[in-house]
């Protein structure tokens, strides 16, 4: 792994991921977690504050970046809540079938290599009932900000730890085998605009 990817890239990705303008748009989906909760790309834990104790039993925090899992590590010391740290990725989760009350989805799935591998594995992991949370940025729904979306992906991709812009995150998750039931989508304030449509929401498997 590069110095960029080991060294420089967490600490980019641990500050940017605590901004305000984003931890209240994580703020309107995390806190309806419940039981045994998965996470996918945990990062540098920055919900862990927004959990709500008295529902959560417990969270499996999966993440590939050493970084980061050092990142977190540090932040899960600051909380009571039960938290497992996983050195995993998504398309590939050590845990039993049927393990997850809810699995929850921020700002990762943008970065996610392969989707539909990983909303297989999300989907094996959840029991019978049980929620996707998701709060992730993606493809604008103006022709000119999606056109500026695609145009700049293939080289922030490099520099952002292969985050693509222009994902249309409502329909890779239907496409994954689930059913939306609640979703809010619209632009983030005081973001710039290519980085800044949120589809915010929670499914279930169709």
């Amino acid at each position: 792994m590069s110095f960029y990817n080991r060294v420089i890239l967490p600490n980019l990705i641990g500050t940017a991921c605590k901004q305000s303008p984003i931890m209240k748009q994580r703020a309107k989906i995390v806190p309806e977690a419940d039981g045994v909760v998965v996470e996918i790309g945990m990062g540098a834990a920055p919900n862990l504050p927004l959990y709500d104790s008295s529902r959560v039993k417990a969270v499996i925090g999966i993440e590939p970046n050493a970084g980061l899992r050092k990142k977190a590590a540090r932040s899960i010391q600051q909380y009571s809540l039960p938290v497992e740290l996983v050195d995993a990725v998504a398309e590939d989760l050590p845990l039993e079938a049927a393990t997850a009350d809810t699995v929850v989805l921020t700002y990762t799935l943008c970065s996610l290599p392969d989707v539909a591998g990983a909303m297989a594995e999300i989907r094996r992991v959840l029991k019978p009932g049980g929620r996707l949370l998701f709060c992730e940025h993606g493809a604008a729904p103006d022709a000119g900000v999606l056109k500026w979306q695609s145009r700049i992906e293939p080289v922030w991709k490099v520099f952002a730890g292969g985050c693509h812009l222009a994902r249309p995150i409502d329909r890779l998750i239907t496409e994954g085998g689930f059913s939306i039931d609640k979703l809010e989508a619209g632009y983030m304030p005081k973001t710039p605009r290519i980085v800044a449509y949120d589809y915010i929401g929670a499914a279930k498997v169709a």
